[in-house]
């Protein structure tokens, strides 16, 4: 008796294709108690949720304004996978001390960025990342990976192999420092018999993390979506003046007049991007190679596992050593996931 109440009546059917026909308005069909149950349901259990930072060196600071709008916004990640500078701010913001990193952030100034900059020439990289690392410990209390709230992976490279490797247990400063061991610029870290570098080599956006520890929707925050755009005119423009402008040899003269007078450190710093050779620096061609790597690697990666919603701050303007951006970067990591908003309203109401 239910089953024939329910059932539709051949005549309302005609009568609704009739409205069509002519053209009429149909008005729409109220929600079905199961699409109703289904989407309180939803409401009440929401599917394990992940967040992938990608890795951008100083553009990284995006990420800061990412997650603080993704936390207004009532975003609670079950699962957080960070590479390179994207697992440094995760890791500073799973364990309660985001603010200390943005303050330290937005008061970095040229001056303050060098130093930090403990240049070694005899070491497995071009800064032994010591200062860095004092830093990081003094905003950072001793924290343990497995005591912090919800699933924490940190991407890094195993520089042996090549294997990816995923940290989610031991020290979180330490998971930190080996997701950000850019090879060349800072030494590999060593963690459980192996030597561990920058992950940016291998998983820049790490969503397949995610979906490795449960994942059901999977938000990514990616910084080089924009990176070949405004930023190839401002590199082409930087390298052609370098090609033009002959910086004479004068055979080690004022690299010696620098270390009498105590400054060889900044000479060092602007050499190794500023070669004398009518030719970009050491550093220079480092960073743009890395910019390429991390790019392609990124497209490659994301064909295969796309994330459900690709979050893209418009910061590949800016060099990758402009640390002392953190305001402007900061800012377009909000602008970015506001845009992105109604993308991942609609993830996760239907994705579940």
């Amino acid at each position: 008796m239910e089953m024939a109440q329910n059932k539709p009546k051949i005549g309302s059917l005609m009568a609704h294709d009739r409205q069509i026909s002519e053209g009429s308005a149909v008005p729409e069909p109220p929600e079905s108690d199961t699409k109703l149950a289904a989407k309180a349901f939803r409401l009440a259990n929401p599917p394990p949720l992940g967040l992938a930072l990608g890795g951008g060196v100083a553009r990284g600071w995006a990420h800061i304004g990412a997650v603080r709008r993704l936390e207004e916004a009532g975003f609670r990640p079950d699962i957080v996978a960070g590479t390179s500078v994207g697992a440094l701010v995760a890791g500073f913001w799973r364990a309660g001390r985001l603010d200390a990193l943005e303050a330290w952030a937005r008061g970095l100034t040229k001056t303050r960025m060098l130093s930090y900059f403990d240049v070694m020439l005899n070491g497995s990289g071009l800064m032994g990342g010591k200062r860095l690392e004092k830093v990081m410990r003094r905003y950072l209390p001793p924290t343990e990976i497995a005591d912090l709230p919800g699933k924490f992976v940190a991407v890094t490279a195993e520089l042996a192999t090549g294997h990816e490797v995923w940290l989610t247990e031991g020290d979180l400063a330490d998971a930190m420092l080996a997701a950000y061991a850019l090879p060349g610029v800072f030494p590999p870290k060593a963690i459980g018999g192996r030597w561990l570098i920058d992950g940016a080599l291998v998983n820049p956006l790490p969503v397949s993390a995610c979906r490795a520890f449960g994942a059901r929707v999977v938000v990514a925050i990616g910084l080089h979506a924009d990176a070949f755009n405004l930023g190839v005119a401002q590199r082409k423009e930087k390298f052609g003046a370098l090609a033009e402008t002959a910086i004479p040899d004068d055979g080690g003269a004022e690299l010696e007049r620098a270390a009498k007078g105590g400054f060889a450190e900044k000479l060092m710093l602007r050499r190794l991007f500023h070669a004398g050779n009518n030719a970009p620096g050491l550093g220079s061609v480092m960073l743009a190679s890395f910019n390429i790597l991390m790019d392609r690697i990124t497209r490659s990666r994301l064909a295969g596992d796309p994330a459900d919603v690709l979050v893209t701050p418009q910061v590949g303007h800016i060099p990758l050593l402009d640390f002392d951006q953190a305001d402007q970067l900061i800012a377009l990591g909000r602008r970015a996931v506001d845009d992105a908003m109604p993308q991942i309203e609609t993830a996760l109401e239907y994705m579940g």
